[in-house]
C-alpha cells in the first residue's frame, strides 16, 4: 500500500552555516564594533548577548535572516523572550524546533480526515503517516495539506509504493 511521512524537520547543517554567516556580519558591522555582543550554537538552539535591548533586537533581525537565507522556515524557530538585566546587558534564546507537535499532528490528521480523501493517517510520534491505495490520491493530500498554512513547517518523506 503506498504511504508516506509528514515531518518537520531542520537540516542542522543548514543551522550552522547561518550562524556562522551570522557571526561574519557581526564581526564587521560597524554598529557592533568593540561591543560585547556574541552569538553561540549550542545543538538546538542559538544563543544571543548584547550589551542594550536595541542591538539585542538587531542581532535577533541578523540571524533570522540569514537562517530564512539558508531556507530555514522560521516556523520552526522558536523566540525567547529577551532577558534585560539592570546593568541593561541583553540575552535571548531561539530554539530551533524539531518534531510534530501532537496539538499540530491532531491538526493535520483532522484536516486530512475533513477533506475527504481515500487515505488512512496516524500519528507515530512526531511525524504523521498517510496510507493510501492509490498514488494520485496521496498526491492530492501533499497539494491539499502544502496549500493549507499549518503552525509548522511540513515536510514530506519516505514516499513509498
Amino acid at each position: 500500500m503506498p504511504s508516506f511521512d509528514i515531518v518537520s524537520q531542520v537540516n542542522s547543517m543548514e543551522v550552522e552555516n547561518a550562524v556562522s554567516q551570522a557571526k561574519k556580519e557581526l564581526a564587521t558591522r560597524f554598529d557592533f564594533k568593540d561591543s560585547k555582543a556574541e552569538i553561540t550554537l549550542e545543538k538546538t538552539e542559538i544563543k544571543l548577548v548584547a550589551p542594550d535591548a536595541y542591538k539585542m533586537k538587531t542581532l535577533a533581525e541578523i540571524v533570522l535572516g540569514k537562517l530564512a537565507k539558508r531556507g530555514i522556515s522560521l516556523k520552526s524557530v522558536d523566540e525567547g523572550e529577551a532577558d534585560l538585566s539592570p546593568l541593561g546587558h541583553a540575552r535571548q534564546t531561539l530554539k530551533i524546533k524539531e518534531g510534530i507537535e501532537a496539538s499540530v499532528a491532531k491538526q493535520i490528521t483532522a484536516f486530512i480526515r475533513d477533506g475527504k480523501f481515500k487515505v488512512t493517517t496516524s500519528i507515530n510520534g512526531a511525524e504523521v503517516r498517510v496510507n493510501g491505495k492509490s498514488r494520485d490520491e496521496l498526491q492530492a493530500v501533499i497539494a491539499a495539506v502544502r496549500a493549507k498554512d499549518f503552525p509548522a513547517a511540513l515536510s514530506f518523506v519516505n514516499f513509498r509504493d
